[in-house]
């Protein structure tokens, strides 16, 4: 038999460095283990140096417990420890380490000395351990707690070595463990030293909004809303979550604990996206520090080397438990935008709530307003407001936006004429059945918009059911010669609308309404206002159906033909039986056409080729199977749209009067379906500020 094909013991040096090859991957992954190690000795102060980026000292102190003299070599012998003490001990783990396999494999690639003093001790005891090579213990002087020095980090595994990144990287990689452990714990002072200089200084007792602005910056804290959750009385959710005026490009300001302890849960992720739908735009993450408290029995640590992944016994509870909470919290907050001026000539756009870097400091965006060209030059000052306006709130990348755009390239003119493409031209009976007021059942404090009360419906882009179905007015104040709501160049006393509560309300630039408000001045986008008390009609007039099972449809007496690209065709013909859930009947035709035989009854007066294409763009996009009703919202965010008033069509001085009626009686008028604020609020104060009033 070859001697390739023998069992053999592995020598323990070898044991410990494949240890080391899962739990260190790199300098980061020794500060995370040795300042996890000071937290479960109860220090109140922890002090980590690091030189180089870690690679040639990483250094962690700590006024713990201590380790006793008589017990410092056990410290450093594999799968030694004090934190567990039988099996069951595996299935309530309330400590950050356990395994007791990290001082070893760490001493096994490096150059470590330990130093430590027991609490009642007047002295203490040092050990040095170069390769694994372990001297014996010898006394030394120092205070009560513990000293862990690592130099020449992987000076003996040269494979792994050379993976290690750049200082910069693996300073940023250090940073990030030690804020993943300062942020849960503000009752222990934290200090980080680099290179002989303090990084931070995190004083004990600091509450944990305080500590959330010590570590980032105090527009990060001031756009934090607190959240307070429990689930049954034994599940707890705490901390802070960022209002949707602040956002980021990425997640990676998104911290998840669970009982101090930080976890990556793809779940969670989703339930704090979903927690968010429709309050923010595609590809914009929240802020997020939030701690999942809850029994060590109802979940599982012992998952992964690293633990950042963890099994929980009811993890639908714990999804349900985090989406409420925060969603709880968003219907008790007013999420209107307000603008802070001053911030303006900084370069960036702040709301109160802190948004600090909207734009990503752009430089397009850093203007003076006291600058002579917006004095001399009003174009100047327009380009900049557009340029601005696209950098903040981009169009959502599904294709519906203010303009009307279509939900693909080279569809129509990228704009849809609404009163011929969708009713027809001379449908003299155009918005007759419609306008049902759909809010009417609602509670009358059920309120989350601009003022005091609901009125009527708005005339063009109302919705209402009549034999089943649901259908999109379009009369809402369309700039047209032969039009009842034309309004004139000039303005005049009758231009002039007013909110329930008798402020005035006025169109500018055909595409914003400015108001009075009880603080200041709201500035309305009127096509993110009314496309959102749209999509919320269509919501509630399907809301029997959401429940489940088929929609019904309606065979149209001709059916109509659509011309696909041939990926678009190759994705309906993989879904045929999805669209027919939704109550789309549609078959192939010859080449790349299909035909549409039937549509959902719930929804008239859209064209079929519409529907159809709205229901393909998500597929194309997530490369997956939706949920049906996930595609069905989809279609109601392109009507809502679609048949919303746009930018650049003026409004008749009633029509506003009744945008601003819905307004108010609808929770979330303040954001658009897709995300965009409807309305940013400049306030008095604020405005005195600029003026100099103060």
């Amino acid at each position: 038999m070859s001697d390739t094909r023998i069992i053999r013991s592995l020598p323990q040096s070898m044991i410990n460095k494949i240890a080391a090859g899962e739990v260190i991957e790199r300098p980061a992954s020794v500060i995370k283990e040795l300042m996890e190690n000071s937290i479960d000795a109860e220090a109140k102060r922890i002090e980590v140096i690091v030189e180089q980026a870690g690679m040639s000292l990483l250094q962690v102190i700590d006024d713990g417990v201590g380790i006793a003299e008589d017990q410092l070599l056990s410290a450093l012998k594999p799968h030694a420890t004090s934190k567990i003490t039988d099996t069951d001990d595996l299935f309530k783990i309330t400590t950050f380490g356990f395994r007791g396999e990290a001082l070893a494999s760490i001493a096994e690639i490096s150059h470590l000395t330990l130093k430590s003093c027991a609490v009642g001790q007047s002295s203490g005891g040092m050990v040095t351990c170069n390769g694994g090579e372990i001297s014996a213990p010898v006394p030394c002087g120092m205070p009560v707690g513990t000293q862990i020095e690592v130099k020449n980090l992987f000076f003996n595994t040269p494979v792994r070595r050379k993976y290690v990144k750049s200082p910069n990287t693996e300073m940023a990689h250090v940073t990030e463990v030690f804020v993943r452990l300062a942020i849960p714990h503000p009752e222990i002072h934290f200090v980080l030293r680099h290179n002989g200089r303090v990084t931070h200084d995190l004083p004990a007792n600091q509450s944990k909004l305080a500590r959330i602005k010590s570590l980032f910056h105090d527009d990060v804290g001031d756009g934090m809303v607190e959240v307070v959750g429990q689930s049954d009385g034994d599940v707890r959710i705490e901390g802070y979550v960022s209002l949707p005026s602040q956002s980021k490009v990425n997640n990676k300001m998104q911290y998840l604990f669970l009982n101090g302890r930080f976890i990556r849960d793809r779940s969670l992720q989703h339930a704090l996206m979903e927690a968010y739908r429709g309050l923010l735009v595609q590809k914009r993450y929240p802020i997020v520090f939030l701690n999942i408290v809850m029994s060590p029995d109802k979940f599982d640590v012992n998952v992964h080397p690293m633990k950042l992944e963890v099994r929980f016994l009811d993890s639908n509870r714990i999804y349900s438990g985090l989406l409420g909470a925060i969603r709880n919290k968003f219907m008790k907050t007013d999420l209107k935008e307000r603008v802070v001026i001053d911030s303006i000539k900084s370069g960036s756009v702040n709301s109160n709530y802190g948004d600090g870097n909207v734009n990503g400091d752009d430089s397009r965006f850093a203007v003076d307003l006291e600058s002579p060209e917006y004095a001399i030059d009003p174009k100047v000052l327009e380009e900049r407001r557009r340029a601005a306006s696209d950098l903040v709130f981009p169009a959502s990348s599904n294709g519906s936006n203010e303009s009307g755009d279509s939900l693909r390239h080279g569809f129509d003119s990228g704009r849809v004429n609404v009163d011929d493409d969708f009713w027809g031209k001379g449908n003299s009976g155009r918005g007759s059945n419609f306008g049902v007021d759909s809010f009417s059942n609602r509670d009358s404090n059920d309120r989350g918009g601009f003022g005091d009360s609901f009125g009527a419906e708005i005339g063009r882009g109302s919705v209402g059911q009549d034999s089943g179905g649901v259908g999109v007015s379009t009369d809402l104040g369309k700039a047209d010669s032969s039009d009842d709501y034309v309004v004139s160049s000039g303005l005049t006393n009758g231009d002039i609308a007013y909110s329930p509560s008798g402020r005035a309300v006025i169109q500018m630039h055909d595409r914003y309404l400015v108001m009075e408000t009880a603080d200041g001045i709201a500035i309305i986008d009127q096509h993110a206002l009314h496309e959102r008390i749209l999509y919320e009609q269509l919501k509630e007039l399907m809301g029997g159906i959401i429940g489940g099972g088929k929609l019904e449809r309606q065979r149209l007496l001709v059916p109509v033909p659509v011309d696909l690209s041939p990926v678009e065709f190759s994705v309906v013909m993989d879904n045929l039986v999805l669209f027919a859930d939704l109550g789309l009947q549609v078959e192939a035709f010859g080449g790349d056409t299909v035909i549409i035989s039937s549509l959902p009854s719930i929804i008239f007066g859209v064209r079929a080729e519409e529907i159809l294409l709205s229901l393909i763009e998500p597929l194309l996009r997530s490369g997956t199977k939706p949920d049906p009703m996930v595609l069905l919202d989809e279609m109601l965010h392109s009507m809502a749209c679609k048949a919303a008033i746009k930018a650049g069509e003026k409004m008749r001085a009633d029509a506003i009067a009744n945008l601003i009626k819905q307004a108010e009686a609808e929770i979330n008028s303040h954001h658009c379906p897709h995300g965009r604020p409807s309305s940013l609020i400049f306030t008095r104060d604020e405005l005195d500020k600029r003026f100099r009033r103060m």
